[in-house]
């Protein structure tokens, strides 16, 4: 004979171990005030040992919320959009909301018409959608939703509600310390040209110079990787003794290239070139020598995402294109120091 299956327990079944009506039991689960300490106390007690959960499905067809919400990334084998996903995914989880998340090979009109419909056919309330280069930004400006979209990475003069970090701030403070250690020949290695944040981090360069009365140097270009890093770095070593000294390497992996490039040159870091990074990953710390770099704080990024989507999802958002931006971190590490004029990169 074949025993019957086991069921999960439904509110009914805690409501009735617990002595209270259903009503309370959802009250409890609702997070309701009207509910008495002890109340709530033996209701989440016979949840727990009855190992209730609830029917998301039955609970949004109830109130129409999903508490779902949908994210469009795409690159997320690269460390910045990778992070920015799993501190949205984090943060979301805290306010109670499901993901459901839609990863792009490429951004474009096509492919996100085809995600934000995806998105919408599986009942998420909102979007937010990692958006790192420009024409990914102008796709979505373009595009028309039945909810509210949050863009994550976004230039100036973009017209919807965006969280961003200041990258612009991020790199006066790399540029602007290597001017106060006594450097006046800083070069940057920039990301691709199409990344809002590269073109942002090599205004902030070129600004900080300018502002000190120094022209800037021509921008190299490489692909955030620490092989373009290291090509670039090879044609950096070869200007050592004709005035380089400092470098602005636009994220840390490419900055990992530069230092191995320059060590395989006979270039000490940072005794004849300083180096600062940027992003401030793990590994950081652990480079020869330890980086110097700007941290973002992605976990920040997804809180306030999540924030401003949810405000805008309940009609609390500000009036107007809510537009947040957010504080990077300079870190001080040993691949700078005080330049001297007796080091290599010193002019002749």
């Amino acid at each position: 004979m074949v025993s019957a299956q086991l069921r999960p327990p439904t509110m009914a079944d805690v409501a009735r171990q617990a002595g209270v009506s259903h009503q309370t039991v959802s009250r409890v689960l609702g997070d309701h005030p009207n509910v008495r300490d002890e109340t709530r106390a033996k209701v989440m007690r016979v949840i727990e040992e009855m190992g209730y959960r609830r029917n998301h499905s039955a609970r949004a067809l109830a109130t129409r919320r999903t508490r779902t919400l949908g994210v469009v990334a795409s690159d997320t084998t690269l460390y910045g959009p990778a992070s920015t996903l799993f501190a949205l995914e984090e943060a979301a989880r805290a306010r109670g909301y499901l993901v459901s998340t839609v990863n792009l090979r490429e951004l474009t009109v096509q492919t996100l018409l085809e995600a934000l419909d995806h998105l919408s056919d599986g009942g998420v309330e909102g979007v937010v959608a990692i958006a790192p280069q420009r024409s990914a930004v102008d796709a979505l400006s373009g595009l028309r939703h039945p909810f509210p979209v949050v863009t994550v990475g976004c230039g100036p003069g973009v017209d919807r509600p965006c969280v961003t970090v200041d990258h612009h701030k991020g790199a006066t403070l790399a540029t602007g310390h290597l001017l106060a250690a006594g450097h006046r020949n800083v070069w940057h290695l920039a990301g691709p040209e199409d990344w809002q944040e590269s073109a942002d981090r090599a205004a902030g360069w070129r600004a900080t110079l300018e502002a000190a009365g120094i022209e800037p140097p021509l921008v190299l270009h490489g692909d955030w990787s620490p092989l373009s890093g290291y090509r670039a770095g090879q044609e950096l070593a070869g200007l050592v003794g004709r005035g380089l000294t400092a470098v602005f390497v636009a994220n840390d992996q490419m900055a990992l290239g530069v230092l191995r490039a320059l060590r395989e040159a006979g270039v000490r870091t940072p005794q004849d070139v300083a180096v600062v990074g940027f992003d401030d990953i793990p590994e950081s710390e652990f480079f020869a020598p330890p980086l110097t770099t700007v941290r973002q704080d992605f976990a920040t990024v997804g809180k306030r995402s999540i924030a401003l989507l949810l405000d805008l999802i309940e009609g609390r958002a500000p009036a107007g294109t809510p537009r947040i931006s957010i504080e990077p971190q300079f870190v001080l590490r040993a691949s700078t120091c005080p330049y001297t004029p007796q080091s290599k990169g010193a002019p002749a």
